[in-house]
C-alpha cells in the first residue's frame, strides 16, 4: 500500500496551482494524508478522479483542518469505513485542551483516522507553538500526551500509522541551521522530547529508518531567502509507523520536487 501525506497549506489554493492534481497523476498513492485544508465541506467546488475526500475541518473559517484522500478502489474494499475526527471528549477534559488562551485545539480539526483492514491511518497537524512560545505549554504539557493516548488507545485493537505535520525537527540534521535554531519555535527542547516520545512508545520514524542519517532533506521551507531555491529546510512532516509493521516499511520518500505548498509531500509504503 502506497501511503502519502501534505500539508497542503490551503486545499483550494494548492488545486488552482495544480500541484495537487500533478502529484496524484504522477504517484497514485492509495490514501492521502492532507494537512491544513483551511476549507469546510460546502467550501469543495472541485472533484479529483478517482478518489474520496473526507475532511476534518476547523470551527473557524479558512484555519487549519485535516483530510484523507482515498482512492476509490481502497474504499470500495471497506465495509463502511470508520472515521474518527478529532480527540474523544474523555482525552480533551483530560489534558485540558479548552483551557488554551488561543482557543481548543481540539477544535481546529487537527486529527482525523480512518481505520483500514490491518491498521489505522491517522493525519495529524499539530499546533504551531508559535514564533514567541506561547503555545509552547501546550504543545508540552497538553498536545503531544493527548495525542499520544490518543494513537495508543486505537492501537489497542491494531496497529496505528500517523502522518502528517508535527512542527518540530527532532535532530540537528532534520534542519539547515540547528545551531541558530536552538531554543526556538519547532526546536525546542520541549517538542523534540514530544516526538522522542512517540519513538520511546513504539513508533518508527520511516524516513530514517529507511535513510539513516541522510543528511539534508527537508519537507518545509520558509518563503524568505529563497530557501527553497538553496534548500535551507527543515523536516517537520513524518510517516511514523508502529514497530509491529516496521519489517512491512518498504520505502520512504519526501518528495521535494513538487510544489504549491510552503512544504512538500512525503510518502511511505506499505508491503
Amino acid at each position: 500500500m502506497k501511503l502519502a501525506s501534505w500539508n497542503v497549506n490551503g486545499l483550494r489554493a494548492i488545486m488552482r496551482k495544480g500541484g495537487l492534481v500533478s502529484f496524484l497523476a504522477d504517484q497514485r498513492p492509495d490514501l492521502l494524508c492532507l494537512q491544513e485544508i483551511k476549507l469546510k465541506p460546502e467550501q469543495v467546488d472541485f472533484e479529483i478522479d478517482g478518489y474520496q475526500l473526507i475532511l476534518n475541518s476547523a470551527e473557524r473559517a479558512g484555519y487549519s483542518g485535516t483530510g484523507l484522500l482515498i482512492k476509490n478502489e481502497l474504499i470500495d474494499t471497506l465495509n463502511k469505513p470508520v472515521i474518527g475526527r478529532n480527540f474523544g471528549e474523555d482525552i480533551e477534559v483530560e489534558f485540558n485542551l479548552a483551557n488554551d488562551q488561543f482557543g481548543n485545539p481540539n477544535n481546529e480539526g487537527r486529527v482525523i483516522s480512518i481505520e483500514l483492514p490491518d491498521f489505522y491511518v491517522v493525519s495529524v497537524y499539530t499546533p504551531n507553538s508559535k514564533g514567541d512560545l506561547s503555545r509552547l505549554k501546550l504543545r508540552y504539557e497538553q498536545w503531544d500526551p493527548a495525542f499520544l493516548k490518543y494513537v495508543n488507545d486505537l492501537r489497542q485493537a491494531k496497529p496505528v500509522i500517523f502522518a502528517g505535520d508535527l512542527n518540530v525537527a527532532h535532530r540537528e540534521i532534520d534542519l539547515a541551521n540547528p545551531k541558530q535554531n536552538i531554543g526556538k519555535h519547532g526546536f525546542t527542547d520541549e517538542e523534540r522530547e514530544g516526538l522522542s516520545n512517540y519513538l520511546t512508545a513504539g513508533f518508527v520514524d520511516s524516513f530514517r529508518k529507511i535513510h539513516g542519517d541522510e543528511p539534508n532533506q527537508y519537507t518545509w521551507w520558509s518563503h524568505w531567502a529563497k530557501a527553497r531555491e538553496r534548500n535551507i529546510g527543515w523536516r517537520i512532516d513524518y510517516y511514523m509507523v508502529d514497530n509491529r509493521l516496521t519489517d512491512k516499511i518498504k520505502n520512504a520518500t519526501i518528495y521535494a520536487d513538487y510544489m504549491g505548498s510552503d512544504h512538500c509531500p512525503i510518502g511511505v509504503e506499505i508491503g
